[in-house]
This record gives C-alpha cells, sequence and structure tokens, in this order.
C-alpha cells in the first residue's frame, strides 16, 4: 500500500504539472482556431506538427517507457554512479549523431512527407506549399524535444518528476505568445515551436547538474546499457511506427476533403485534442509514475505487489477516464462551441468537430487503460508483445475507416480510431493475465461495473440540466452544468458503493487528520 502512495503522490505531481500544461495547450488551441478555423493554415500546422510529434514519442514518452527508465533504473540499482553517468553519455552522443541526420534529411525532404501524409492537399496548391514550408522551419524541433525527452527519462530513472513534468508548459507558452505577435501566417506558429523546444530542453539542465551529470565525449559507443536500450526501443519504435501510423492513417482519410468535407484534419486535431486532456493529465501521470515501481516489482521472485499494483492502476484508470468519457459524449457540441468557437472557428467546424469528439469519447477507457498495460509489459522489458498489438490496432483502424467514413464521414474516423483501441486494449488484458495469471480481474470489471452505473447516472444530470439553462451565458452555462455533474458523479460513486470514491474518502480524511 505504501507503494502506491509513492506512486500516487508521484502521479499527483505529473498530474498537477500536466494540468498546467493541458489548459495552457487548451489557450493554445482556442487561439489557433480562432485565428484560423479548421481551414488552410489550421490544417498546414497539424500536418506539419504532426511529425515532431512523432519523434516525441519514439524518444519521447514511449522511449522513456519502454527503454530509457527500465534500463537507467537498472544501471542505477545495480552498478556504481561511474557506471550510470557513463551509460548516460554514451545514449546522449548517440541521440544527437542519429537525431541531426534525420533533422536534415527532414528539411529536405519536406515535400514528399507532406504527400506521404496527407494526399488530399496536393489537390490545393497554396494548402500544400503552406504545409511543405511550415515543416522545413520546424523539423529542427525534433532535435530538441528528442534531448528533453532523454532529459526526462534520465530524471524520472531518479524518480524526479518536476521538471520534466513542467517542461511542456513552455512550449505552450511560446506558441501563444509567438502566435498572438504575428496573427495569421505560419510564421508565429513556426518560431513559438521552436522556441518552445529550446526552452523545454534548457529548464531540465540546471537539475541534471544538480544529480551530477557532466556531458562528456565517450571513448566507444560500444556499452552493453546501450545495446539494451537500442534493443528495446527498435520494437518500440516500431510499436510508436504503428502507433503514429493510426494517427496518419486518420491524416489521410481526413485529407480527402471531397469525401469526410473541408477541414477535416483539423477537425479531428481539436476534438482529440479535448480527448487528451483527461489522458494526459490524469493516464498518462499515473502509468509514468507507475513505470519505475512496475520496474522494480519485476524483478521479484513473487509477482504479488506488481499483480495489486496493476490492479489498482487499472482501477484508478477507469475511475477517471469512464465518467470523461460520458461528460464528453452529452457535451460535446457545448464544449466544443464554449471552447473554440468564435473567429474563423464558424458554425460548420464547430458541427464536426462535436461529432468527432462525441465518437472518440467511445474509446477513452480503453486508451487510458492500455496505457497502463504498456507499462507493465515494459518492466519486464518486453516491447515486442504491445508492438504485436498496436499491427492489430492499425489494421483494423484501417478497415474501419475505410467502412465508416462514407455513411458517418468525418465521425466515421473517429469511431474507427475508438473501435481499434478497445480492441488493443482487450488483446493486451488477455495477454497480461495469461502471462501473470490472475491480478484481481474480478475486483476490476466489477469496479468498472459500479464506476459505469455512477457515470450514467452524471450523465443524466448534465444532460437534464444543459437543456434546462437555456438562454444563460454559454461559459457559465458550461461551469454549471461540469459543477453539477462533478458532484453528482461523487454522489453517485457512493451510492454505488465505487471502492475508489471511499478510498480517496479515507486517504482525504487521513491527510486532514494530520
Amino acid at each position: 500500500m505504501s507503494t502506491n502512495k509513492s506512486v500516487a503522490k508521484s502521479a499527483t505531481l505529473i498530474s498537477l504539472a500536466t494540468l498546467c500544461s493541458r489548459i495552457l495547450g487548451f489557450i493554445r488551441d482556442i487561439i489557433i482556431a480562432r485565428l484560423f478555423g479548421v481551414y488552410l493554415y489550421a490544417q498546414a500546422f497539424v500536418i506539419a506538427f504532426r511529425i515532431p510529434n512523432l519523434f516525441r514519442d519514439f524518444i519521447g514518452e514511449g522511449a522513456t517507457n519502454a527503454a530509457f527508465v527500465p534500463v537507467f533504473s537498472e544501471y542505477q540499482y545495480k552498478h556504481t554512479k561511474e557506471e550510470f553517468w557513463e551509460l548516460a553519455n554514451v545514449v546522449l552522443n548517440l541521440l544527437l549523431v542519429i537525431l541531426s541526420l534525420i533533422t536534415l534529411l527532414g528539411v529536405i525532404f519536406s515535400p514528399f512527407i507532406v504527400r506521404l501524409i496527407a494526399p488530399g492537399f496536393t489537390a490545393s496548391p497554396d494548402k500544400f506549399w503552406a504545409t511543405v514550408q511550415l515543416n522545413r522551419y520546424i523539423f529542427p524541433y525534433i532535435l530538441l524535444i528528442s534531448l528533453a525527452a532523454y532529459s526526462m527519462g534520465l530524471l524520472n530513472s531518479l524518480k524526479h518528476f518536476a521538471a520534466p513534468a513542467f517542461a511542456p508548459c513552455l512550449l505552450n507558452i511560446s506558441i501563444i505568445i509567438f502566435a498572438l505577435l504575428f496573427g495569421e501566417g505560419i510564421k508565429g506558429l513556426a518560431l513559438g515551436i521552436l522556441v518552445g523546444g529550446v526552452l523545454q530542453l534548457v529548464v531540465q539542465i540546471p537539475v541534471l547538474y544538480r544529480k551530477g551529470f557532466r556531458f562528456r565525449l565517450p571513448k566507444t559507443f560500444n556499452h552493453p546499457g546501450a545495446k539494451t536500450i537500442g534493443r528495446l526501443m527498435l520494437p518500440r519504435i516500431l510499436s510508436s511506427s504503428i502507433y503514429q501510423l493510426n494517427n496518419f492513417v486518420d491524416s489521410i482519410f481526413g485529407s480527402l476533403a471531397w469525401i469526410v468535407g473541408d477541414g477535416g484534419v483539423a477537425v479531428l486535431y481539436f476534438s482529440y485534442r479535448l480527448i487528451q486532456f483527461p489522458l494526459g493529465i490524469f493516464s498518462t501521470a499515473l502509468s509514468q509514475a507507475i513505470l519505475p515501481t512496475f520496474s522494480g516489482q519485476a524483478l521479484e521472485d513473487n509477482h504479488k505487489n506488481l499483480k495489486n499494483t496493476l490492479s489498482w492502476g487499472l482501477q484508478a484508470a477507469f475511475f477517471v477516464m469512464i465518467p470523461a468519457s460520458v461528460a464528453f459524449m452529452v457535451l460535446a457540441r457545448p464544449l466544443v462551441t464554449t471552447l473554440f468557437g468564435g473567429g474563423k472557428f464558424d458554425a460548420y467546424s464547430v458541427q464536426l468537430t462535436a461529432s468527432a469528439l462525441f465518437y472518440y469519447s467511445i474509446g477513452l477507457f480503453a486508451y487510458g487503460g492500455t496505457r497502463i498495460l504498456q507499462s507493465c509489459f515494459f518492466a519486464f522489458q518486453d516491447t515486442v508483445t504491445p508492438t504485436k498489438i498496436s499491427a492489430l490496432a492499425l489494421v483494423m483502424n484501417i478497415i474501419f475507416c475505410a467502412v465508416l467514413m462514407f455513411p458517418l464521414k468525418i465521425a466515421g474516423i473517429a469511431l474507427a480510431t475508438s473501435i481499434s483501441g478497445v480492441i488493443s486494449f482487450l488483446a493486451l488484458f488477455i495477454l497480461l493475465e495469461r502471462r501473470l495469471g490472475d491480478f484481481g480481474n474480478r475486483k476490476i470489471i466489477f469496479s468498472a461495473l459500479r464506476i459505469i452505473l455512477a457515470s450514467l447516472g452524471m450523465g443524466a444530470v448534465c444532460y437534464f440540466l444543459l437543456h434546462k439553462l437555456t438562454g444563460m451565458d454559454k461559459f457559465l452555462r458550461l461551469g454549471i452544468v461540469i459543477f453539477a455533474g462533478a458532484w453528482s458523479y461523487i454522489v453517485f460513486c457512493v451510492l454505488f458503493r465505487v471502492t475508489e470514491m471511499r478510498q480517496l474518502g479515507k486517504w482525504l480524511v487521513t491527510k486532514r487528520v494530520k
């Protein structure tokens, strides 16, 4: 239990930092939405920024969880400090060489990259070349964000979470400032991204220095720890490639304006950004904080502690993700109207974005649960199994996108993503059960059922208030509905005896007594 409290404390810190980043991210997206709507420059931004995000997943959160943290943690526990920092320097120098080459190639081949991930843009020369130009400007961000992610992995393995967690806030602040300074066009977006990338890296350097890191050129790159990281990263890169291919599949289908309507890629971006709010604040933070604990427990002969942590992690994820899913489905249109509506984000933009948000919400619990399950596999240094499941999800996404985009248009692409996400979660759950045996599955299922009942009750309250509070300021109306929904969820959790609610109450009482 004390281990779970330690994880919860770290997750809380990361959640607070992520909350700040998400709020700033929403402000950023609101500014972009109102400046550009879902039209030319908004679409250029979404596609051009997708490539750096691909590498952020390769060398960022994905590689950090799958390779950096487990190996760095092992060296910290089993080797001397000198050996630990030697490995850190070898990995850093390898990244500098590889990423510099990738950045150069990306700038040169930007037209090919844009044609590949947004083939529908070729029908509009203005849109195509604006995307190519922006992509070239911001490609060096790949180097910056990857080095920032490396720093995050190093600090997380030392169980320091604050600086890496708050670093993304600086990116959003930078984009907001430069977008407002330069207005419509790509210059402000490009400068904001590049300056933000520099700030995310720089803010972590003093902490690394205090922890003992000193940059050195290694005598050799032939290091066993680096080889282990490479071995673990390769399947993770393949897995991330598949995950990003899912996003690219959405971009490819979304760029086909003659089928799904104009602005498809921007619509998917803005709606998925809303979905990322609870995922980033809670699920990502929890999976990031729980991984070092998993990594230590995986080394034990008896996996009883790991099973308890896994069961607790899934229940905690469902406790937040299931009501968030119901809330998004009920409040999709007022959320989009209130947050993004205005300026160039017109009624057409609102309608399509709300529709996509509704169908994305269906898979929210699966997205959150999958991150916990993947972290458990990564703790066993198994990155192959999640890769195979990601490949299955990719195939399912392509099939469902091709089928559903005709009757449902852009909403069909969002629904396809949700369906493939649920399939991925169920497959990982079953495979992990076969590997570990029962890890409290009955308890997890009954907990989820109680949470679903409480969430449906909350959804009914939100739906009722939404249709009763008419003729009111949209911000006040949405605020009242969300506030009432949150309190009703607490009440229904008590009525349906949701265990996580009681545990939260006991924790708060304990804190108050102390």
